[in-house]
């Protein structure tokens, strides 16, 4: 018997057939990135339902020499939550760790399993009047466990920061089996090394997410979203910064480009322009009100953005009139993945740079990558108030589907170039799993890859949780 084969056996011997998932056809939705570009193969999706149950089956893929990638709702943009294409690694799935353990209004305060799905809390949040301040578009399918693993962002991170400004406390099993406990939510624990915050980012390497203890904040009482017509990042970043000056009421600052909202237009049914007239770029605006006595956050954008307008800094404004207007303004948003999609093959990039610095990197970096690459189109939308952005690198007209894979060993690192030249990151979001990993490595300083490889080291010596994912390690032989 193979050491996998004597893996599954011991783990269903102990924890019933539904432990193990061994199906194919059962297995084969979980063997593929979100993106459909990496592709794995895995004996058996191994599937604990408790926090013990996790623990033991590291202890017994260890004693077996049996690597786990671990996985929750399989959104990963980078391939980092899929096994590798060899059948080497087994899936250990959280996805039966579904339970929001207890929410606690009065401490704003979630503490919920790692399987439980991101729409799922928030619905259990907002049942005590209460919500978790972060949403993407995998909402209804990516888990706790998988948002804390990649260090999740999304719409509010303006207001709120990543999933690691809201994570309170952790519990999860390390590589050797044991369980870190750290749920509690201290305000000031200075016992050295903060491991949940290690955890955080950590893409399943360093130890597997069983738990979570996740601030929440009231709950939204009213919003109003408003869209704006102006004429560059540089205008939306000062508008941005007029707003953050008055009211720390907008939680959503998000920037398209001409291009983007025409792609939206013409590929997603029943979408419509926000605003009569051309205008280069659009910012759309939302800002909330979480009591009674706030200002009407119509009333405040109203206020606001009238100053803007007079002085020309803003063409053109329209704020929602209703819920479902507002809705339609956000459809847009979300859309221009879909649409650009629709338009043909592109190159997708997740980067950050300096908040100040953004506006020229959207306009000399799409400049710098057209030049280079005659033909392309390039060109950002995003997250402006965060400092991050997805940089699109759009195939010429006519090109074959397969256009990026040929093109992305080129293009994607003179992209990631202009990123480090400009002070930035090669991933804002989506972390980098197994497709950004040797351009970490290459852009990276000695001092930093050295740190993530002996922390990795230190917990995993033998290379047994997500190898091949963040970061290269060969593993120990049993001699060391």
């Amino acid at each position: 018997m193979t050491a996998q084969q004597n893996l599954i056996d011991a783990v269903t011997t102990r924890f019933g057939p539904k432990a193990a998932l061994l199906e194919a056809e059962a297995i084969a939705p979980w063997l593929d990135d979100w993106r459909g570009r990496y592709h794995g193969a895995a004996a058996a999706i191994l599937q604990p339902d408790s926090t013990d149950a996790a623990a033991a089956m590291v202890v017994l893929a260890a004693q077996h020499g049996v690597a786990l990638v671990p996985q929750g709702g399989n959104t990963s943009m980078v391939g980092g939550a899929t096994p590798p294409a060899d059948g080497s690694a087994l899936i250990l799935s959280l996805r039966r760790m579904n339970r929001v353990r207890r929410i606690d209004a009065s401490a704003n305060l979630a503490e919920v399993e790692a399987g439980v799905i991101l729409a799922d809390l928030h619905a259990a949040a907002l049942a005590q009047d209460r919500r978790f301040p972060l949403t993407l578009g995998a909402k209804g399918s990516a888990t706790v466990g998988g948002l804390v693993s990649t260090n999740a962002g999304g719409t509010q991170v303006l207001r709120f920061g990543t999933m690691r400004g809201l994570v309170l406390g952790l519990e999860a099993v390390l590589p050797d089996g044991s369980v870190h406990d750290g749920l509690a939510a201290l305000k000031k624990d200075n016992r050295g090394y903060d491991l949940n915050q290690l955890l955080v980012g950590a893409e399943g390497t360093l130890g597997v997410v069983t738990a979570a203890s996740l601030k929440l904040v009231p709950a939204v009482q009213a919003r109003a979203v408003a869209w704006v017509g102006l004429a560059s990042p540089h205008a939306a970043l000062e508008l941005l910064r007029t707003l953050e000056a008055a009211t720390d009421a907008i939680e959503s600052f998000e920037i398209v480009a001409a291009q983007s909202l025409g792609a939206v237009l013409r590929h997603i049914p029943g979408t419509r322009a926000p605003l009569t007239g051309d205008h280069p770029w659009h910012v759309l605006i939302e800002a909330v009100a979480t009591s009674a006595d706030q200002e009407s956050p119509t009333a405040l954008l109203e206020r606001l953005l009238a100053p803007p307008l007079e002085r020309r800094l803003v063409a053109d404004v329209v704020i929602a009139a209703s819920e479902v207007q507002a809705d339609a303004f956000w459809k847009l948003r979300e859309s221009i993945s879909e649409a650009e999609r629709a338009s043909g093959p592109a190159l997708q990039h997740d980067i950050s740079v300096p908040v100040a610095g953004m506006p020229d990197f959207m306009i000399d970096g799409a400049k710098a990558v057209e030049a280079r690459f005659p033909g392309v189109s390039a060109g950002a939308f995003g997250h402006l108030g965060d400092g991050n952005v997805h940089f699109h690198v759009r195939a010429p007209a006519g090109s074959a589907a397969d256009w990026a894979k040929a093109n992305s060993d080129l293009i994607s690192p003179f992209v990631h170039d202009l990123v480090v030249a400009a002070g930035g990151s090669i991933s804002a979001e989506h972390g980098i799993g197994q497709m950004k990993r040797d351009e970490l490595a290459r852009l990276s300083s000695p001092a930093r890859m050295h740190a993530l490889a002996a922390i990795k080291r230190a917990f995993d010596p033998r290379n047994l949780f997500n190898p091949g994912k963040l970061v290269s390690l060969a593993p120990e032989r049993p001699d060391q």
